[in-house]
């Protein structure tokens, strides 16, 4: 049986972790893998310095933080004990997503609430950088009850990831094949998109043309690439694929499909200052749904997952610990747009 030294030992290799941070978490580790029990006699002091060599200060530091915390309690002249099993006051979760997008915001702000004032979350971007998303990964190791990662699709990122407990890992946003039984709840991005595009055709045909704006390199999944040059060709549709949107281009006559809400705001002041109606002088179709697209020019039309049931299947992976591996529907909403 793995004992408490096993736990502790696991953390020796995270860099940034002092050796009173790795027995406090190495502690609370021992209790969520039930290697130890309430009222099991933990390790004295001096079994703790001659297992692992560390100074007697850090090790009643740590003592004395965990019982704190009220996880552990001393009995006078007899030795500390487990007072409880529920660390859930003392969970630490990881939260790693792209950047804060307004549908991210949605996403946080229903994680946060979920999960309660007794779970800690810290915050972090990666911005769809794969040195960055590493050294967040390396810095956050071992640090954490529970990792919620919304990956990179860099084929170093699978190979990343796979250095977190998997246990512990929770996948979300977007699919990143791995190594390993591991939880998910994600997004798919080729069939929902075609399948999308499929149903609007008849609304995209008025026009003369389909323009999508694709950034290279960017957090744009290159599975909507692929699903809208399968549809221009099995549907016929006049496209264009363009980097970007250049403020002040918007023409009458064209549909305009952006994943980008920042290039989505500049089409809409374009249009209304060249005063062109949406649904008749334009098309315009925006990936991932909110709140403001629904209100204004008479709403717009999406094609979007529930980023809010995202975060509450992610918040119940957290406070129950029980495996998922999901992939979310995604729905199309028509509105005046197109």
């Amino acid at each position: 049986m793995r004992s408490i030294y096993d736990q502790i030992r696991e953390l020796e290799h995270v860099q940034g972790l002092s050796k009173h941070e790795r027995l406090v978490q190495g502690f609370i580790n021992a209790v969520n893998e039930k290697v130890i029990v309430k009222g099991d006699m933990l390790p004295s002091v001096n079994s703790l310095i001659q297992e692992l060599g560390y100074a007697r200060e850090t090790i009643a530091k740590a003592y004395k933080e965990l019982i704190s915390r009220g996880l552990v309690e001393s009995k006078n002249r007899i030795g500390f004990f487990l007072a409880r099993e529920n660390t859930r006051s003392q969970i630490r979760v990881a939260l790693v997503i792209f950047a804060f997008d307004s549908f991210q915001e949605v996403f946080y702000k229903t994680f946060r609430n979920k999960l309660g004032k007794n779970v800690h979350v810290d915050l972090y971007f990666h911005h769809n950088n794969i040195e960055v998303f590493e050294s967040i990964i390396d810095r956050i190791r071992g640090k954490y009850g529970m990792y919620v990662v919304a990956p990179i699709p860099d084929k170093k990122a699978a190979e990343i990831l796979q250095t977190l407990p998997l246990g512990k890992l929770l996948m979300i946003d977007r699919y990143l094949p791995m190594k390993g039984d591991f939880s998910h709840i994600t997004q798919e991005f080729f069939d929902a998109s075609y399948s999308a595009f499929a149903t609007l055709a008849p609304a995209i045909r008025k026009y003369k043309k389909m323009i999508y704006y694709h950034r290279p390199n960017a957090d744009t999944p290159e599975e909507i690439l692929q699903a809208f040059k399968k549809f221009t060709k099995d549907f016929r549709i006049k496209s264009i694929i363009r980097p970007e949107y250049i403020p002040g281009s918007i023409e009458p006559g064209y549909v305009y499909f952006t994943i980008n809400n920042a290039e989505l705001w500049m089409m809409l002041k374009d249009a209304k200052s060249r005063k062109l109606k949406l649904g008749k002088d334009i098309g315009i179709l925006s990936h991932n749904d909110e709140i403001v697209k629904e209100i204004i020019f008479d709403g717009i039309t999406t094609y979007s997952t529930s980023f809010e049931i995202m975060a509450e299947k992610s918040a119940q992976f957290v406070l129950k610990r029980r495996k998922i591996q999901e992939t979310l529907p995604t729905v199309l909403l028509r509105r005046g747009s197109l």
